[in-house]
């Protein structure tokens, strides 16, 4: 991966947070930081295509505790 280098201001108490993590981890800060870069990036983007979220036939109505543990156990039986 090739990384560009860019200026960043952060209040003190942000860097001392960020700081702790990297500690925490035993990850540079500089990694804390891409990481929140790419998230909040990731977060921010627009898809040019939908979502392909699977669909269910079912009767159109909530299902219930024990209907969807029910179906869980089904299609796990299954494979």
């Amino acid at each position: 991966m090739s990384l560009k280098r860019t200026n960043v201001y952060a209040d003190p108490e942000d860097l001392a947070v960020i700081k702790d993590a990297a500690t925490r981890r035993g990850v540079s800060e500089a990694e804390i930081i891409r990481e929140a870069i790419h998230r909040a990036a990731q977060k921010l983007r627009v898809w040019n295509e939908p979502l392909d979220f699977p669909s269910f036939d079912g009767p159109g109505t909530p299902a219930g505790k024990a209907e969807v543990t029910r179906t869980v156990a089904d299609r796990a039986r299954r494979r």
